[in-house]
């Protein structure tokens, strides 16, 4: 018997990237006349966009699937695996899961194609990498948030020995320049405000301006800065080895790209670095953090790090600690080391104990969370604009971003999508408090 699903709903996993992809999968889905559900008990077809960095990524997609096959009410929806575990272990899940669609990062503009086989009874994958371009093929955004994701880079050829993406995601490839404007373009008509450009390596990104001339990140970013109705711009995430003058530089030159940088660096030892196979050192990381400060003293700096990578000594986790000391992050993502399958790192000697890991992690994130509520609370007195993204919990509040990238807690009677004027007043661990300029 045929299924043609009516309504989808799509779960993404993972980092900014993700959250792209599970919208543009959206848009196709309703391209197609389906209509987004509520959540997933109650869509005919629910599409798990996952996400392969961290531990027992694959386990959690069978204990979804688990979930949705076992509805209350009996029924069975189509289920999609999509991102970069499907990449990954497509072959595995197709055998081991009851799922309908398996497909991976670089070829969900085939979604539509893949559901409609599916509907006919047949197991439909698709984890090929095309040397077309998916996006060539997505459907133009019509309306989106008040702060938008546009993926301007895709892929890693750093190979770092902790990660997976150069394998789920290939190699680096830059979108063409046009294009992006175009998008940014068509983002700021549906109604954003703030354009995010995303990439596993944002800054390795290069291409040619309409005139020909070759062009990196900061080029972009300025052709970008022309656009009418565009407020804000953003990036993420960069590695250092890409931090080229001129992005440096556009910090201190183009308003629209807001004071805030995340450049993870993972480790503040040297010898851990080199096993990471990070093309930096502690030093030049932090010697490339004053070069960004010079020209934007105010930049909210931001990180990744790792703890507990194969033979890190107490000493060299003491390093990291000691850098994070020296740099006062306004915020920072922190992980256990995670052994990915077929990583260099997860056959290396020394792998660390899981609870001499959960003491370093704590003891790391309470450094963490130090330095950005004292971040928080130097924002106190401060006049700024947030741009506004959501209701908040009580009646009558909203909140929006700072330029800093800090939530905002607001009352007042503006509306999603307004860009106001306030003070701040008061400060938490995660979030400011501020009263509107009148």
């Amino acid at each position: 018997m045929k299924r043609t699903p009516a309504t989808f709903h799509v779960k993404s996993f993972g980092c900014q990237m993700n959250v792209y992809d599970g919208e543009r999968m959206a848009e196709l889905m309703t391209a197609e006349g389906m209509r987004a559900a509520e959540g997933a008990e109650d869509a005919d077809l629910v599409i798990l966009n996952t996400c392969h960095i961290r531990e027992k990524a694959t386990e959690k997609v069978y204990s979804d699937v688990g979930r949705l096959l076992k509805r209350e009410d009996g029924t069975k929806p189509m289920i999609a695996i999509a991102g970069c575990v499907a990449q990954a272990e497509g072959e595995e899940i197709a055998r081991r899961a009851k799922v309908d669609v398996v497909v991976g990062p670089q070829a969900y503009h085939r979604l539509p194609e893949l559901v409609r086989t599916a509907g006919e009874g047949r197991l439909a994958v698709d984890t090929d990498m095309p040397a077309e371009s998916k996006f060539s093929v997505l459907p133009a955004r019509r309306k989106v948030a008040p702060s938008a994701f546009l993926t301007v880079q895709e892929g890693c050829d750093k190979f770092c020995t902790y990660c997976v993406v150069p394998y789920t995601r290939g190699a680096e490839v830059s979108r063409p320049f046009a294009a992006i404007v175009d998008e940014a373009k068509a983002l700021v008509d549906a109604g954003a405000k703030e354009i995010t450009l995303l990439g596993q390596n944002v800054n390795a990104w290069a291409g040619e301006d309409d005139g020909g001339r070759a062009v990196g990140l900061d080029g972009l970013i300025r052709v970008l800065d022309g656009i009418e109705g565009l407020a804000r711009i953003r990036y993420t995430t960069s590695h250092p080895n890409d931090m080229s003058d001129g992005l440096i530089a556009a910090h201190g030159d183009v308003e629209k790209l807001m004071p805030f940088l995340h450049l993870p660096v993972q480790a503040g030892n040297d010898r851990i670095l080199k096993a990471m196979n990070r093309s930096h050192s502690r030093d030049s990381y932090l010697r490339l953090l004053d070069r960004v400060r010079a020209v934007r003293p105010d930049i909210a700096l931001s990180g990744d790090f790792i703890v507990g990578f194969p033979g890190e000594s107490e000493a060299e986790f003491a390093d990291t600690l000691t850098l994070i000391d020296a740099v006062g992050y306004a915020q920072a993502f922190s992980f256990k080391y995670s052994a990915r399958p077929g990583t260099p790192a997860a056959t290396m000697d020394g792998q660390v104990p899981a609870e001499v890991m959960d003491e370093r992690l704590q003891r790391l994130q309470s450094a963490i969370a130090r330095d950005q509520s004292a971040f928080n609370a130097r924002s106190i007195g401060q006049r700024c604009d947030v741009l506004i993204e959501r209701k908040g919990r009580r009646p009558g509040q909203m909140l929006g971003k700072s330029p800093w990238l800090q939530s905002v807690h607001i009352e007042c009677d503006a509306a999603v999508g307004d860009m106001v004027t306030v003070d701040i007043v008061d400060s938490g661990p995660l979030s400011l408090a501020a009263v509107l300029v009148r």
